[in-house]
């Protein structure tokens, strides 16, 4: 959810930036611009002499729009380095029992309990995802469950089969999952 109106906004605020910035270019290579547009070409300016000194005698007036500046570049700032950051795990690490650790790449992890996920009865595709830190990783778990399939067996199964295998594997004390079971598209059965 949060990724979608992540991208909403995003779009949002590209298009209407897009939009100004065309328009803004479009009235300085002095071509036709609509009659509300408050800028008719390329001698014109931003802020007007008296835009520019209408607040010069409120001494608050300058200060407090260099500070809502700041703070709209800062914002702008912190949303651009959230981005890359990844929610997903690439590792894991396991206690060896030797005062050392090992390290179990998720990949390699998440492909062996989508295999076991998927060998069971009734479930058509499975897509497993470790999220998490490295020394308490969680699972997300998406099931596409054939049409006859029971929901609760498919999910007993694969907290008692997938996962317990995957978090006794891993030395793991606990490997919390969140499942999300949808059905496959399928036709009605024809009944003679």
């Amino acid at each position: 959810m949060l990724r979608r109106v992540n991208r909403v906004v995003l779009g949002l605020v590209g298009l209407v930036l897009v939009v100004l910035g065309g328009a803004v270019l479009a009235a300085g290579f002095d071509l036709p611009v609509p009659s509300w547009w408050p800028w008719s070409g390329p001698s014109d300016v931003l802020l007007s002499r008296a835009d520019r000194t209408r607040w010069r005698d409120e001494g608050w007036w300058w200060s407090v729009v260099i500070a809502v500046l700041g703070v709209i570049v800062l914002l702008a700032l912190w949303w651009l380095l959230a981005q890359p950051r990844r929610s997903r795990l690439t590792e894991i690490l396991v206690d060896t029992g030797d005062g050392e650790a090992a390290t179990v790449r998720c990949r390699s992890l998440e492909t062996v309990i989508e295999a076991d996920a998927t060998a069971q009865p009734g479930v058509a595709r499975a897509r497993i995802f470790l999220t998490g830190r490295r020394t308490a990783p969680r699972t997300r778990v998406a099931l596409r469950l054939e049409p006859y399939a029971s929901p609760a067996a498919a999910l007993t199964t694969l907290a008692t089969e997938a996962l317990d295998h995957a978090r006794t594997s891993t030395g793991l004390s606990a490997l919390p999952a969140e499942a999300r079971l949808r059905a496959v598209k399928h036709r009605a059965r024809r009944v003679t």
